[in-house]
């Protein structure tokens, strides 16, 4: 367990004539594919409409590869410059009177900011991008709002915990917690704004207030899925399972900077509730419960080392028939998923340690060894998708919240100079490969004598 500091650590331009539209990833945003597989009919719907949806722009990241095909011929200087005045041309785009329009712009931002880091350029448009924001959320529908949710999350990332990051995310909270909150809006919009409330509060939550606030927000979205007292959970739809699975883990995340005071509170009135939600349709909704039981065990087991749990017995019985759960009308790769995690929650609740994960990236290596650093990690790994990598390494942020040091500087032409070749490294594979099987043939043969 570690802690973060400072809770977290933790003007219009002129639209351009030819506004790029961007590409789009599936419809809704990728990072989340695993939390809106269950979120419904509704959602596929608007995710076949966004698909539908062609632009006549070229992509972001397909200059960005392009680009990089060049290698060393091409100028990283130039390049970056090259990629900036995309980006002016998509904030502009922000403005734009097609929704069309507003959305390939906010999908091609949010895959440039996931991919690298551009403080410097955000920060000289931070106003712009607020007030833009601001309109997306407020007067836009579904797919823009679940959108620019998602961009304001990757904004707070960018900026870091400076105060330029805490006023950008306070002046959109209210949004945050207004479209969250409507039960006519979009399940994507919702889910995204749930999402962003708890990454947005984990990075800029000025004081326990702030915190406290957020936390009953995302806890309204999922309590009544738990149930009321002894009472039985009602059966939520589907079109909602992406909802409550990504409140719930935003609520999780933000557990994971609560004074001591508060997680008694909260272990009180929600661990005998949460394990109802383990009956669940939703595979990452159970999934999601599970992870969460097994940090509010951890966070009571560091306040009391003798915590007993009254109803561990039945407890423990649900998660033993979750982690051994065979049925076939189940997808092979959910059950596989299910009974990886709940294996891990038994043998941690059980009183075993939490199973030690590592992230290696560049040169380094990054040890997820408790529920709330894995509960942080995949915060930040939905968000970031592939770019996570690129984010360790460089990101002040994410290396402070991590304890990862300050960034590495590494001589890139020492490296160059160490790199076996690629026909070298081929041959040595292919000699690996012959001994290894004859190895293994001599070992097969009935006849050999083996000790």
């Amino acid at each position: 367990m570690f802690t973060v500091s400072g809770w977290g650590t933790c003007g219009t331009q002129p639209r351009s004539q030819h506004c790029p539209e961007g590409p789009w990833v599936g419809g809704h945003l990728s990072a989340r594919n695993s939390t809106q597989a269950d979120s419904g009919s509704s959602e596929d719907e608007a995710a076949s409409e966004a698909r539908s949806t062609t632009s006549e722009c070229p992509s972001l990241l397909s200059i960005t590869a392009e680009d990089n095909l060049g290698g060393d011929i091409v100028d990283e200087q130039a390049q970056q410059e090259d990629l900036e005045e995309k980006l002016k041309e998509y904030v502009d785009c922000l403005t734009d009177k097609s929704a069309k329009t507003r959305q390939g712009a906010l999908e091609s931002l949010r895959l440039a900011l996931a991919s690298r880091l551009y403080p410097d350029f955000l920060l000289e448009r931070l106003l712009t991008l607020a007030d833009a924001l601001e309109k997306c959320l407020k007067k836009g529908k579904g797919e823009e709002q679940a959108l620019a949710a998602a961009l304001l999350g990757l904004l707070c990332i960018q900026l870091g915990p400076g105060p330029k990051g805490e006023e950008l995310f306070h002046s959109l909270q209210p949004l945050l917690v207004s479209v969250l909150s409507d039960g006519t809006a979009s399940p994507a919009a919702r889910l995204h704004c749930a999402s962003a409330l708890g990454l947005g509060c984990y990075m800029a939550a000025a004081d326990i207030q702030d915190l406290v606030s957020c936390l009953t927000c995302l806890e309204g979205v999922f309590s009544r899925a738990c149930g009321m007292g002894g009472s039985t959970a009602p059966m939520a739809p589907a079109s909602l399972h992406g909802l409550l699975c990504a409140a719930l883990q935003a609520w999780a995340l933000l557990l994971t900077i609560c004074p001591s005071t508060h997680v008694s509170h909260v272990l009180e009135r929600h661990l005998p509730r949460l394990p109802q939600l383990l009956s669940s349709e939703s595979v990452s909704l159970r999934i999601a419960a599970g992870e969460t039981i097994a940090l509010l065990f951890e966070l009571a087991r560091e306040l009391e080392e003798d915590f007993v749990y009254e109803d561990m017995e039945a407890l423990c019985s649900t998660l033993r028939t979750l982690a051994t759960d065979s049925n076939k009308y189940r997808a092979k790769a959910d059950r596989r998923r299910q009974r990886s995690t709940f294996r891990a929650v038994l043998h941690f609740v059980e009183g075993g340690e939490c199973e030690e994960e590592t992230v290696r990236f560049g040169l380094e290596a990054l040890y997820v060894d408790s529920w709330a650093r894995r509960r942080i990690y995949a915060a930040f790994k939905d968000v970031l998708g592939s770019g996570m990598h690129h984010h360790l390494q460089n990101n002040e942020l994410l290396r402070d919240i991590f304890s990862l040091g300050p960034v590495l500087v590494l001589d890139t032409t020492a490296l160059k100079a160490c790199k076996i070749p690629r026909f070298e490294k081929h041959l040595y594979n292919a000699a690996a490969f012959k001994a290894r099987t004859k190895a293994r043939n001599r070992v097969r043969d009935k006849r050999a004598d083996i000790p």
